[in-house]
């Protein structure tokens, strides 16, 4: 990393700017060898240092053809956004904090799919108890994102 001093390297601070963020930018292996990113919503699962990142989509399309084809993955989120103007011209910054990181990505089935769908709505439904249909649970793909590699960084107002 670059600038040190901006690098996240305490775990729970990592995941915290995680839980923080409302959009995961995926990257797979896309057509071609050429890079495929989406972005999504996603849910968030902690295990000591272990951290799974579930996504879900429509049963079909090109991002899960993508992940049965290569299960490699990456992925990067960013939040606190804040442009940090300047006096002088082209020296403004922009305030953030973001993590990023690699992993492998599977497609998930029966309680884990649940439990995966649940982290979602759990992420954006704060405090709540969201519902979901059963229904949507049939028609639902769940994919689980092990991460291996994780980083962070931030650059806060002065």
């Amino acid at each position: 990393m670059r600038k040190a001093n901006r690098e996240i390297t305490d775990f729970d601070e990592i995941v915290g700017v995680m839980q923080d963020c409302d959009v995961c930018r995926l990257a797979l292996n896309g057509p071609d060898d050429t890079p495929y990113i989406v972005p999504l919503n996603f849910g968030l699962a902690v295990d000591g240092n272990a951290v799974a990142l579930y996504f879900h989509s429509a049963l079909e399309g090109l991002k899960l053809d993508l992940i049965r084809r290569d299960g490699r993955a990456a992925f990067e989120m960013d939040c606190k956004h804040q442009l940090l103007p300047s006096e002088e011209g082209c020296r403004c910054s922009f305030a953030y904090e973001s993590v990023m990181g690699t992993g492998t990505i599977s497609l998930v089935d029966g309680e884990e799919k649940v439990r995966g769908l649940d982290l979602i709505m759990a992420h954006y439904h704060l405090g709540e108890n969201a519902h979901y249909s059963p229904a949507v649970v049939q028609r639902t793909a769940v994919y689980r994102l092990d991460v291996k590699t994780i980083t962070g960084k931030r650059n806060v107002p002065k």
